[in-house]
């Protein structure tokens, strides 16, 4: 469950207060953000080990922890042995029909020893109606045998690859026991602690890209022909005091509807009615926090 969060728009509106006539060169103002994910349980267990702290920074797919996973393994390996049984079962069709093969070869020799001796009229015809009489009722018995084997062989391979679906599914069930983060970032908030209880849906962690954040900022209509997706901006944060720091920004999303200025955002022009939201990413070097004001210059020439 992913959310976008935004924080201290009141401090931001007293931190461009006391920002004086600096906030006038600037073109718009906001808050910082970032891409916050709420991860939560897979599986219903109790959990083994969640070795996050607050403020823990965690990769991709990162392993930070497991819920209990024994059921799950002895399901999986029950169904292993049922595998293996079944396949136990799978008859060996060419040792099978190797009796009937043999005695059809040896109808076979004596069918030609029987149409020699016919040439040299040492054999009647009714020898060697026989033999072909016999050679034929073989044939058929092992067209039969062969069919009913292979049957045998695809119910049995039907059987196992039921099984082997099963095993799949409790593959998938044990691979969601394991804890990861779904992107680098920082932990910000801990849910639940080694010992407890989870259910599917149960948040154990928030964590936030904070190296790659944005800020909201707002704009009035007459500013959109300034702005463009792509277009390489300004960003200035301030922390008060005076305190300010510049940082390159580039528009990632502009709003296309318009809404009411929010009453603690000022804009360029403060007669505005209706604003529109914009994205504005930035590569953070770690002073940057959510929720801190900061503003945008869109262009060189309004210092």
């Amino acid at each position: 469950m992913k959310k976008i969060y935004q924080y201290g728009i009141l401090s931001g509106f007293l931190a461009l207060c006391a920002c004086g006539n600096n906030s006038d060169n600037m073109d718009a103002s906001g808050t910082f953000e970032a891409t916050e994910v709420i991860v939560s349980a897979e599986a219903n267990g109790k959990i083994e080990q969640l070795d996050i702290e607050e403020g823990s920074i965690v990769t991709t797919r990162q392993k930070l922890g497991y819920i209990d996973t024994v059921q799950l393994y002895l399901q999986k390996e029950q169904l292993l042995k049922n595998i293996r049984s079944v396949e136990s079962n799978r008859p060996d069709i060419n040792k099978q029909i190797a009796a009937t093969r043999q005695q059809i070869a040896t109808a076979q020799i004596e069918q030609r020893r029987i149409i020699n001796l016919l040439k040299s009229n040492a054999a009647n015809e009714k020898q060697l109606d026989d033999i072909n009489g016999q050679i034929a009722v073989l044939e058929k018995q092992l067209k039969a045998q062969e069919s009913t084997l292979q049957n045998n062989s695809n119910s049995i391979t039907e059987q196992s690859s039921a099984l082997e679906i099963q095993v799949a599914q409790i593959q998938d069930q044990l691979k969601k026991c394991s804890i990861s983060s779904p992107i680098n970032g920082t932990i910000l908030t801990k849910y639940a602690e080694a010992g407890e209880l989870a259910n599917t849906g149960k948040p154990l962690f928030k964590v936030a890209d904070i190296e790659n954040m944005y800020l909201r900022a707002y704009i009035t209509s007459v500013q959109l022909s300034q702005v463009k997706v792509g277009q390489k901006v300004t960003v200035i944060s301030d922390y008060g005091d005076g305190k300010r720091k510049e940082y390159p920004g580039i528009v990632t999303w502009i709003s296309s509807q318009s809404e009411f200025t929010p009453k603690t955002i000022l804009t360029k022009d403060e007669r505005a009615n209706l604003v529109y939201a914009v994205k504005i990413a930035i590569k953070n070097d770690g002073y940057v926090k959510i929720g801190m004001y900061g503003e945008v210059k869109f262009t060189s020439n309004n210092d």
